[in-house]
């Protein structure tokens, strides 16, 4: 047996007490003897995001000492190859400092499949690669799949890896699969994706990656409602006016069309992260915090939301023209290269939903995304009903909004609460003022990128904070009729680039006598 077995099967460092875990649930909880297998290991995602995780998921001291990386592509590579593209993407990309010791340490465990995934060939290597890992390094057969490949794909390697055995091993030792969006193109694709998946993977085997919902300000919506009683008792129809739920992007589509163009912005952001979003916000507080007790609550919220109709009023779509980014002169999206002339893909996409339940009965939900905004920012911001009565005069409060309370969940990552207060002076004059929370000043240690937090979930069999097939399908099923509509209904209209978006966004609002946040 290696060192590396040697310290798996003693429990040795980066492995956790679990009598210790019992008594004290702050402590990091570190997976048992397993590996990661990424598919599409050349492209951008794994060498920008996931390469740099598991790094940093080492330097932390989360994996065990037994954790092995292998790479799966089409490129003749030998092991040191790979382990030069993990170095160098690492050096490049990771949040925490690069220490030698613990490359080192991570490096013993990198090997290469060469092939490609139509390769019976290839998976056998990949079954002869992972059952020597599994005798050398302790990784007791517990391996997780991470397809980060286009959607078209899916299956073929789902296939092959119930041809090899790898899918559903034997006698205790888990296999997992990890799936990046999208989760289809409509209600109908997903399904049979999820029929495709499941058919080779049990649901709970299935990790479907949702990159916002391992934010910690994401995160940190439940801790804001569920472990104060500050919020709570306000969190509903009698004192929310309405909520805004929006993701907005100040760079443009340049070098993307491949992926793209055909999709757009509402495929793209709305039908997973903003619907996620409204999910947490929305729904009614669990038992406990296990995954079928959070994820029981995310599907009641969802199936009950509705599209407010009719959609010509509810629904807004734009397409960025050409205008400045700051200082900068950019151009329009049919000018961008790849992008056709005549392309009606969407780079906004607003829409207003209402919830059929108690808490939310009358409380619109707004959603909107857009490439080429003013500025870059994801919030979720509670607008509050005015006061019933207000005793002043009308001049005292000519500049007094409403209410807000508006998570922050990038950049700058915070809460913000806006509230009226008196002008310091010898008139009584009431004025909108803010209280802030900085994540960045009140703790002194730097967030966790998405993908550690969601990456280590997977090797620990966390579901909670993934999508289970009924939130993908109902979420499907809220915007499918918004994607029909305006496939019916012409192009969408043009907004200069770096701007909120095109005016019948804001007409969207202001028939229901409402206005947008501009953060």
């Amino acid at each position: 047996m290696t060192s590396a077995a040697q310290r798996a099967a003693s429990g040795g460092p980066g492995w956790l007490n679990p009598l210790r875990d019992k008594r004290d649930k702050r402590m990091p909880r570190i997976p048992g003897p397993c590996g990661l297998v990424i598919f599409g290991v050349t492209g951008d995602l794994a060498r920008k995001k996931l390469m740099p995780a598991i790094y940093d998921l080492a330097n932390r001291g989360l994996l065990p000492a037994s954790f092995s990386l292998v790479g799966f592509a089409r490129r003749e590579w030998a092991d040191e190859n790979f382990s030069q593209v993990v170095h160098d993407a690492v050096k490049k990309n990771a949040r925490t400092p690069f220490r030698q010791e613990v490359w080192d340490r991570l490096a013993e465990g990198i090997r290469f499949v060469q092939g490609s995934f139509d390769d019976e060939g290839a998976f056998a290597r990949l079954t002869e690669t992972l059952e020597k890992l599994d005798a050398e390094r302790g990784t007791a057969g517990n391996h997780a799949f991470y397809l980060s490949i286009p959607p078209n794909a899916f299956q073929m390697v789902c296939e092959q890896l119930q041809k090899s055995g790898l899918a559903r091993p034997q006698n205790g030792r888990w296999s997992r699969v990890v799936i990046e969006k999208p989760f289809g193109h409509d209600l109908q694709s997903a399904r049979e994706l999820n029929a495709v998946v499941n058919s080779v993977f049990p649901e709970e085997s299935v990790f479907r990656i949702d990159h916002y919902l391992g934010k910690e300000t994401v995160q940190n919506i439940l801790a804001l409602r569920f472990a104060n009683e500050l919020y709570e008792p306000i969190w509903n129809a009698n004192y929310v006016d309405s909520v805004q739920i929006t993701m907005s992007e100040d760079i443009g589509l340049g070098g993307r069309a491949g992926y793209y163009d055909g999709v757009g912005a509402a495929r793209d952001v709305i039908q997973n992260h903003l619907l996620q979003l409204l999910a947490l916000v929305g729904m009614e507080e669990p038992a406990n915090f296990g995954p079928r007790q959070l994820q029981a609550e995310k599907i009641k919220m969802l199936s009950a939301t509705r599209l407010m109709h009719p959609l010509d009023q509810t629904t807004a779509r734009g397409q960025y023209a050409a205008g400045w980014q700051g200082s900068v002169k950019v151009p329009g999206l049919l000018e961008e290269e790849g992008f056709s002339k005549d392309s009606t893909t969407e780079t906004f996409a607003a829409i207003a939903l209402e919830v059929d339940n108690r808490r939310w009965a009358g409380v619109p939900f707004f959603l909107r995304t857009g490439k080429r905004l003013a500025r870059r920012v994801t919030e979720v911001a509670l607008i509050l009903k005015k006061a019933p009565f207000l005793p002043f005069d009308k001049t005292m409060t000519e500049e007094l909004g409403q209410n807000a309370l508006v998570i922050r969940i990038q950049p700058d990552e915070g809460i913000t609460t806006r509230f009226g207060s008196k002008v310091p002076g010898s008139q009584m004059e009431v004025r909108d003022v803010s209280m802030d929370f900085s994540y960045g000043s009140a703790f002194a240690e730097d967030s966790p990128e998405a993908y550690e937090r969601l990456i280590l979930d997977v090797l620990l069999g966390e579901p909670s904070l993934f999508p289970v097939n009924a939130e993908v399908e109902l979420s499907w099923e809220i915007l499918d009729p918004v994607l029909n509509y305006w496939a019916e209904h012409g192009r969408p209209e043009a907004y200069e680039s770096g701007t909120w978006g095109p005016p019948s966004a804001f007409d969207m609002l202001h028939r229901m006598g409402r206005e947008w946040r501009r953060p």
